[in-house]
């Protein structure tokens, strides 16, 4: 096992707070989070893995320690966030890597997957969408306000940005949540308590419609270049079905989907199962 270092990276200006452990000249491994966490969600399963690859888990910008500047001075739009994440990893020298994409971090990855295909050596979603049929009815009230930008549906979606539905997002469908620590969800509710990082998750909240369109070009990303494909999936996710882990099989017939009697943030409940099929997959 490796230590994990704590770093931050300039990047162009932007400061990217990121997390690393593993030898420089193993196979390198991406990780990239979801909302509303970090790249602590990732603390379990780096220690899992670091004897055989270089991991890097870097806080997307506005999440965890990366800066997180003024709406005036940075819209806050998925293009931008994967721009800077697809910057970092050329500051850090991560040239050719494979992916971990969790939530937020698929629509991320996928655009920096796309626009480099020849960077990529292998796809790891961890209920992370790129398909329609994998969005349940949890996105009702965020599709609501992508169809009518008004004031009302903004304030509507600060349901999601409770603590107590924080809590939640970590619990729901998992079978016996006395496993989930309570280090995970306290962390990103004091992320998401500091002053303007709710507008800041409103605005991409708004955004994530910009994903969903480029669903088709994803998947004609997953068609043409056939990338090295695993799905490990959290069955009871409230937010991103069992179906939309199956449909990646359409467009990567070789794709391997797995499935865990869990919920979103399946890595506090299965992080070693995970990390195994990981070894399996990247061998």
């Amino acid at each position: 096992m490796h230590n994990v270092r704590y770093h931050s990276a300039d990047v162009d200006g932007f400061r990217i707070a990121f997390r690393e452990a593993g030898s420089p000249g193993a196979p390198k491994l991406l990780l990239l989070h979801g909302f509303p966490t970090a790249g602590h969600m990732f603390r379990d399963l780096i220690p899992l893995l670091s004897d055989r690859f270089h991991l890097v888990a870097p806080d997307l910008p506005g999440f965890g320690l990366s800066d997180m500047p003024a709406r005036d001075r940075f819209t806050y739009s998925f293009d931008n966030v994967a721009s800077v994440v697809d910057r970092f990893t050329e500051v850090i020298g991560f040239d050719r890597f494979a992916i971990y994409v969790f939530d937020y971090g698929a629509p991320t990855g996928f655009r920096i997957a796309a626009k480099h295909p020849e960077r990529i050596t292998g796809i790891v979603s961890q209920n992370g969408n790129a398909y329609e049929e994998g969005l349940s009815e949890g996105w009702n009230p965020i599709r609501a306000y992508w169809q009518d930008l008004s004031q009302a549906n903004r304030e509507a979606l600060r349901a999601f940005l409770k603590p107590e539905t924080t809590v939640w997002q970590y619990t729901h469908g998992v079978p016996d949540p006395t496993l989930v620590s309570p280090d995970g969800y306290s962390l990103d509710n004091h992320y998401l308590s500091r002053p303007g990082a709710d507008e800041v998750q409103l605005d991409l909240f708004g955004d994530y419609k910009s994903n969903v369109a480029l669903y088709p070009a994803f998947q004609s990303y997953f068609r043409a270049h056939k990338p090295s494909f695993l799905a490990v999936w959290g069955r009871n996710d409230p937010f991103f079905l069992p179906a939309g882990a199956e449909a990646f099989r359409r467009d990567i017939p070789d794709a391997q989907v797995t499935f865990f009697e869990t919920g979103h943030f399946a890595l506090e409940t299965h992080a070693a199962e995970i990390a195994a099929a990981i070894r399996a997959f990247l061998a």
